[in-house]
């Protein structure tokens, strides 16, 4: 009966195994060492080598010769393991066998010592499969069995083992094999069954697996089943339901020339030979990956699963679009494919979908945009300077025939803001220059406006609340460079401030000097100080209390009467 190639060769020993040269060294050192573990678990992607690597470690462990890492192969044990048919190695498939009960069964099945050979071995496969209440059956056989027992856990899932199991095994990571590796050992398969195959039909079985020697050995079976003793790359393509890097070269080439009825016409040209067109978006995004990394790391780069002829090839392709093009087109292409898993209209959505890529060819990088509205005006002519805008003029006031020193001042926008809200017109303020040429003692009184409201505006206009209140209830008048306040003497200490120095300057236009006086005696006495009596108002802490300034004002805005004074540190 024939034997498929994928089981015809199976390795027999680790020299065998493609790649996982890490998982080999160390489990030969530990025969070699007498350090072998109750429990492993081996993960990584399909058709890796796991379980083959399981059944050569229990040949090695129950050898005639062993434990030895390089069994013989003569004996009844070796003989039986590779058959399948010993009592003393297990295989489970957990996908079947998965509950609580079938792991109770396994658990009495331990107790038992071997039939016949030195260890007992149970190899789970699909072990991610094995339910969490399974699992809590077998964690403590796991973690303390019989000295002759040793379990191998294979998956493809290793983040679905529990934690509580993982941690009682040594966890081995297998990885997707070598692109070359692949390559060498069909090559070395079809020499031992003579069968002619060329470069780039290997290369192509050798990208349908994936990095899984099983998945390129199957596509290697299927290939010589339909072409016979000779692989020819155009029929292997043709079978795999592959897409040629000619077929695939059209959308670069509409790409480069930014024409996109010729990408409708890739997308008629699939629909007519009946392609699967989800299966040309993945090859699509193959594609410019393989585009993209050729364009960044050369030719000879490895991280292209290509023949050498096919890699010289995409390099001088990729060396008509630049990086920031080949990662926009990767882009797309990826998005496209994720939409046509879902797509109603697949044919709707890959025509959009190449479109698309043309009209992102024809985007420009912002420096390059930016330039490019630059560029005309540097170099353009150099245009005629345009002549001065002259203001009309005014109608000349008298005044204005006067020299400018002599000019007077326009009103400052706190009396034009005055005049707003008083709905008549601001009077003109007089010269300053007659003011200073006349005496000071002699100047008459400055009766432009209201010196109190240009500094209140002023001052609340500038957020200073405090100077304000103090100016609202205080008289000014100016006369010469003098500035007369009669304020009460709560508020007497305010005009002190720098602050209102300076208000006066930027108000008036120049500094004056201040005359601060109280208003005469007369009138009656502050609010509230009538109301005590005059043994209490004679206290000394009723009498520091009610000449407090901030007490004073207090009474003055919001009036009252003041009771009682109590100190309250006594």
């Amino acid at each position: 009966m024939y034997q498929v190639i994928a089981r015809k060769y199976r390795p027999q020993c680790f020299a065998d195994v493609v790649n996982q040269g890490h998982v080999k060294n160390t489990l030969e050192n530990a025969i070699a060492q007498h350090r072998i573990a109750h429990g492993y678990i081996f993960s990584g992607q399909r058709g890796t080598g796991k379980t083959t690597i399981a059944r050569i470690l229990a040949r090695c462990l129950n050898c005639i010769q062993g434990p030895t890492a390089t069994p013989c192969g003569e004996c009844a044990s070796c003989r039986e393991i590779t058959a399948g048919g010993t009592v003393d190695v297990i295989e489970i498939d957990a996908a079947s066998n998965r509950g609580i009960n079938e792991m109770r069964e396994l658990r009495e099945n331990v107790r038992y010592q071997p039939a016949r050979d030195r260890y007992k071995i149970f190899i789970i496969d699909e072990a991610h499969q094995i339910t969490n209440e399974a699992f809590n059956a077998l964690l403590k056989t796991i973690e303390e069995p019989p000295p002759w027992a040793v379990f191998v856990l294979c998956t493809t899932e290793a983040h679905k083992i529990p934690a509580t199991i993982a941690s009682r095994c040594q966890h081995f990571s297998f990885r997707s094999v070598d692109f070359e590796d692949l390559i060498q050992r069909m090559a070395w398969i079809c020499q031992q069954e003579g069968i002619e195959a060329d470069a780039e039909a290997l290369a192509i079985l050798a990208a349908a697996g994936e990095g899984s020697v099983r998945d390129s050995l199957s596509a290697l079976d299927q290939a010589i089943a339909c072409c016979g003793n000779k692989l020819d790359a155009a029929e292997v393509r043709a079978l795999l339901g592959a897409f040629s890097l000619e077929s695939l070269e059209k959308v670069t080439q509409a790409l480069a020339s930014g024409d996109s009825r010729a990408m409708l016409e890739v997308v008629d040209e699939l629909e007519c030979n009946g392609h699967n067109l989800q299966h040309f978006s993945r090859e699509l995004s193959r594609y410019f990956r393989n585009l993209l990394v050729t364009r960044v790391a050369g030719a000879d780069t490895r991280l292209v699963a290509a023949s050498a002829a096919q890699r010289e090839k995409l390099a001088a392709i990729a060396g008509g679009f630049s990086e920031e093009d080949l990662t926009r087109y990767l882009q797309l292409s990826l998005d496209l494919f994720k939409d046509l898993q879902y797509s109603l209209q697949p044919r709707f959505h890959l025509e959009i979908g190449l479109v698309r890529l043309v009209q992102a060819g024809r985007l420009l990088p912002i420096e390059q945009a930016l330039a490019s509205l630059g560029g005309p005006a540097r170099t353009a002519p150099a245009a005629a300077p345009a002549p001065p805008r002259i203001a009309s003029p005014r109608p000349a006031a008298p005044s204005q025939t006067a020299p400018r020193e002599m000019a007077p001042a326009r009103p400052s926008p706190f009396e034009l803001d005055r005049a707003k809200k008083a709905g008549a017109r601001p009077e003109e303020p007089q010269s300053s220059g007659a003011n200073a040429l006349a005496p000071a003692a002699e100047a008459p009184p400055m009766t432009v406006g209201d010196p109190r409201e240009r500094l209140h505006a002023y001052l609340h206009e500038k957020g200073n609340a405090h100077l304000a209140d103090a100016v609202e209830n205080a008289s000014l008048t100016i006369a010469g460079g003098d500035l007369n306040v009669v304020a009460p003497k709560s508020y007497a200490r305010y005009f002190k401030d720098p602050g209102f120095d300076e208000a006066v300057r930027q108000v008036f236009g120049r500094p004056l000097r201040l005359k601060l006086s109280a208003p005469e005696a007369a009138g009656p006495s502050p609010i509230g100080i009538a109301a005590l009596p005059k043994t209490e108002a004679g206290d000394d802490v009723t009498g520091r209390a009610l000449s407090h300034p901030e007490v004073r004002r207090f009474r003055e805005v919001f009036g009252g009467e003041v009771r009682k004074v109590r100190n309250l540190k006594e």
